[in-house]
């Protein structure tokens, strides 16, 4: 019978509680990461499937609007079972549910603003978020800190330290009267100080008589008596009465905002709850994120196919991608080959990947990889010896096989390490290759390692088994750690023990007493490994052909494309300069006709003759400056061909354009296309129709001079702007400062540092750089660039 405990104690040995410390690392509410330690995987496919969709979906949010803030929340269960059964918080607590409710209405707002409305696994949750302005105002407004209560909580509390003010500013005038009067010989020093909360002065004990009043303290030596003066006796009673209100008034306020909290229990809670969930799910998105992870295909079939998969809790620089599949044409895996060549490792990779899916986790390895829903993944692995039972460690792996073989079922993942060893090769061989049969007869998937010969004929002669072993070099006598599927392992003792230097002789009188059949067997696996070796070799050339193809097609259809678009631009100017001829022409026709119809009416015998000669010299021009702007277009045309732009084109700069007579006056460029004016016409036109005047810069006269915040060393300008510890305001300033003087030097990307914190300064910052015209576009950093910390900014 399957228990919680055996799901845990095996998930252990799998190291899965050390990944759930790093999600708990994600986490940024105490109670959230409490909750991560204490997950457990599931074993039902679809809530497996719910866990995996909303990791997924948080996953993508993050990507694209960076990750809510949930602020550093302490538990609050103790203070909510408080306020359930309507006791009275103090205020430390009410200041905790302050906060609890300016998370609640921040994350509230940063999913109306990112992505609302768009159907998403995590809405339900955001959708519980009940925020309370009010109620947090009224929080904030009354409560300074734990100790401290605003003036301002109440009319009533104003009033009374108004007049505790007042009464103190009184007694101090009286006590300075008395310090400055003849009696202050009677003083040990000409201070005004406190005893017991009522105000005193110093006197001598020789001179107590002298100055009558209330004796409040001694001093440790016994010289000094801290004295009320009978003059402000009166005025302290007063102050005591008045700070007597004050506490009244102070815990009138707080039980007021105690039943007020009361009053939306319900609602709070829901949204703690909810609350702590999402914090959960987007550490999940963040660890995936931090291991380069991806959401794997779920099936419940028992199919395992796993690409480029790295263990997460091996240093990343050192781990070595691994491809392992299992469950679809074979149920067995024995996997063989020489210690520490990372069998172990291998098969602790495949649970572990298995128990993180079904926490809901991202596992770090390529997309399209799948993994299957397990009712138990069961483990025996490592030297588990006990001394106090007196178990071997024989005795002590039979015992949690004995276990396993009373759980196993159909929908079990079985890992075995070094199966049945520790005793006799022969009867431990034997016995490991009939609890494999056994295995395989009660229908669980099984992935093993071994170093018995036995085993690997065992799998070879199964059609539900596979061979598999991690690539030993035996030229520079260590394990490459790749995992090769299909070919069993050799131990390669004697090859190892010949090149370390063991005597010739002593090899050779080894290799003789192997079988016959046995040293044929070793040669035709090394064989296997030698053509696995060569026919990976041979697939890394050819995937990196073919690597090579698909680059140099997609430039070819990106060159294709650009010369369909340069074409189209071409045709379009030409017809856009066509259209400009004809119109000029239609429209010095119809002032021709004009004029014609004039001379028409003025014409008579006298002035005929001079009216016909003007006519003929108006149609002749014309027609003239008609041929010079066609002649002007052809000719342009040629002067085009093979023109390189000397530089790039600024604003105002003056351009040739192919097909126009006319120069034109660069008003903006994006990529290859340029818009430009012609007279008062304006247009766009491609790079290639576009021809300098002249290579002098036009010169423009600033409105106003900008600072730059870019300094620069070595010449080379920097493009981060680091507002760290920056106060929003004062940020934002600087941002504009920077933004002006990157547009100014003609920088395009540009880096923001503003670190992660609370999130206030971040969301500033994005929120600020929708509004500035000049930006085109902007992300968070990824890895390697400073993560949600950092804003990479595009500029126009």
């Amino acid at each position: 019978m399957k228990t919680e405990y055996d799901i845990v104690k095996h998930a252990k040995t799998l190291e899965l509680d050390k990944v759930l410390q790093l999600l708990a690392a994600q986490t940024s509410t105490a109670a959230a990461a409490q909750k991560a330690l204490e997950i457990i995987p599931s074993m039902d496919y679809e809530q497996v499937r719910t866990l995996l969709t909303q990791t997924d979906d948080a996953f993508c949010l993050s990507a694209s609007f960076g990750a809510p803030s949930f602020g550093r929340l302490e538990a609050l269960d103790e203070i909510l079972s408080r306020i359930k059964n309507a006791g009275r918080l103090n205020a430390g607590e009410l200041l905790k549910i302050g906060e609890l409710l300016s998370v609640i209405r921040t994350v509230k707002l940063w999913r109306g603003e990112n992505g609302a409305g768009a159907n998403n696994s995590l809405d339900g949750y955001f959708a519980r978020l009940t925020p309370n302005k009010t109620l947090e105002n009224e929080i904030k407004n009354a409560i300074i800190s734990p100790e401290e209560i605003s003036d301002n909580a109440s009319s009533i509390l104003f009033e009374i330290r108004k007049k505790i003010r007042k009464a103190g500013s009184d007694i101090r005038e009286k006590l300075d009267r008395i310090v400055r009067s003849g009696t202050s010989k009677y003083l040990q020093d000409g201070i005004i100080t406190q005893r017991s909360g009522r105000f005193v002065v110093p006197v001598k004990a020789e001179h107590k008589s002298e100055l009558p009043g209330l004796v409040h303290d001694t001093s440790s030596s016994g010289a000094t008596l801290f004295v009320e003066p009978m003059a402000v006796v009166e005025i302290n009673n007063g102050i005591r009465v008045l700070q007597n209100k004050e506490k009244d008034e102070i815990d009138r306020i707080l039980y007021e905002i105690s039943v007020k909290v009361s009053e939306v229990y319900e609602s709070l809670t829901a949204s703690y709850a909810a609350l702590v969930d999402l914090d959960l799910i987007f550490a999940k998105a963040a660890l995936g994120y931090k291991m380069k992870a991806t959401a794997p295909v779920l099936n419940d079939k028992g199919v395992i196919n796993l690409k480029n998969a790295r263990h997460p809790l091996i240093d990343p620089k050192l781990v070595v991608p691994i491809n392992i599949s299992l469950g679809k044409d074979y149920k067995l895996l024995l996997i063989t080959g020489p210690n520490t060549g990372g069998k172990t490792v291998s098969i602790k990779t495949v649970g572990l990947f298995t128990l993180m899916a079904q926490c809901g986790l991202m596992v770090p390895c390529e997309s399209g990889s799948e993994l299957s829903v397990f009712s138990s993944i069961l483990s025996d692995i490592g030297d588990e010896q006990s001394i106090e039972q007196s178990l071997s460690t024989f005795s002590s792996h039979i015992k949690n096989i004995i276990k396993i073989l009373q759980i196993c079922d159909r929908s079990s993942l079985v890992l075995l390490d070094e199966l049945c060893a520790g005793t006799d090769p022969v009867e431990g061989a034997a016995l490991a290759q009939a609890i494999l049969e056994k295995l395989l007869s009660l229908g669980a998937v099984v992935c093993a390692t071994t170093h018995y010969a036995e085993l690997k004929s065992f799998a070879l002669m199964r059609e539900d088994a596979q061979n598999a072993c991690c690539e030993f070099s035996v030229e520079t006598l260590s394990p490459t750690y790749r995992l090769l599927i299909g070919v069993p392992g050799s131990s390669n003792a004697f090859e190892i023990s010949k090149r370390l230097g063991l005597n010739e002789d002593i090899v050779s009188a080894a290799t003789k007493l192997i079988s016959g059949e046995n040293r044929r067997f070793d040669e035709v696996i090394a064989q296997l490994l030698k053509a696995h070796s060569d026919v990976a070799k041979e697939k890394e050339a050819a995937v990196e052909i073919r690597r090579n193809l698909e680059k140099n097609k997609n430039t070819v259809d990106t060159k294709l494309s650009q010369v369909d678009k340069q074409s189209e631009e071409i045709i379009n100017a030409a017809r856009k300069r066509a259209e400009d001829i004809l119109d000029y022409a239609k429209n010095e026709s119809n002032r021709l006709l004009g004029d014609l119809e004039d001379m028409r009416a003025k014409i008579n015998k006298e002035n005929s003759a001079d009216m016909i000669i003007k006519a003929r010299s108006a149609i002749n021009s014309t027609v003239k400056h008609l041929e010079k702007n066609a002649d002007a277009g052809e000719n342009a045309d040629k002067e085009f061909d093979g023109y390189v732009l000397p530089r790039e084109l600024i604003k105002g700069d003056a351009v040739k354009i192919r097909g126009f007579s006319q120069n034109g006056t660069v008003l903006s460029q994006q990529g290859n296309t340029v818009t430009v004016t012609i007279g008062s016409m304006r247009t766009k036109v491609g790079l290639q129709d576009v021809m300098l005047v002249n290579n002098k810069k036009p010169q423009f006269q600033s409105r106003r001079t900008v600072k730059t915040n870019l300094d620069k060393t070595n010449g080379i300008a920097k493009t981060e702007l680091d507002i760290r510890g920056y106060a929003t305001d004062e940020g934002l300033m600087e941002l504009e400062k920077f933004i002006d003087s990157a547009i100014l030097l003609g920088i395009e990307t540009v880096y923001i540092i503003h670190g992660k914190g609370t999130g206030a300064l971040r969301n500033a910052v994005r929120k600020h750089l929708k509004t500035l015209p000049v930006v085109k576009s902007f992300r968070p950093g990824v890895f390697g660039e400073g993560e949600d910390g950092v804003t990479v900014v595009t500029l126009k």
